[in-house]
């Protein structure tokens, strides 16, 4: 059950790196603009405001088919996490603890 869990955790979780979130944006903002741009023209040509409404929201959906879900180009480049000394095992370091107020936290 655990198996079943965690693996539909990752589908759903979404994991891109931040090298996919600048190419989301980007393409979030490119498509937008086209999509906006093609359904004014049309909708100019045609003199149809429901067929200017209908292409713009036919591009939006597009867009966000393409942006919203965590495809794999967009987790290319994954940056390596440090793990703590605790976590890996290792020595613990001489590392000051957090002091709030005079009173030491970690």
């Amino acid at each position: 059950m655990d198996g079943l869990q965690a693996s539909l955790q990752d589908a759903f979780e979404g994991q891109i790196d931040f090298h996919g979130q600048r190419l989301a944006e980007t393409l979030s903002t490119v498509l937008l603009i086209i999509s906006g741009a093609v359904a004014f023209l049309v909708g100019y040509i045609q003199q149809d405001i429901y067929l200017t409404l209908w292409i713009g929201l036919a591009g939006t959906a597009f867009t966000a088919l393409v942006v919203i879900p965590p495809w794999p180009f967009y987790n290319q480049n994954p940056q390596p996490w440090l793990n703590s000394a605790a976590a890996a095992g290792g020595p613990a370091r001489n590392v000051p603890g957090i002091i709030v107020d005079g009173v030491k936290v970690g």
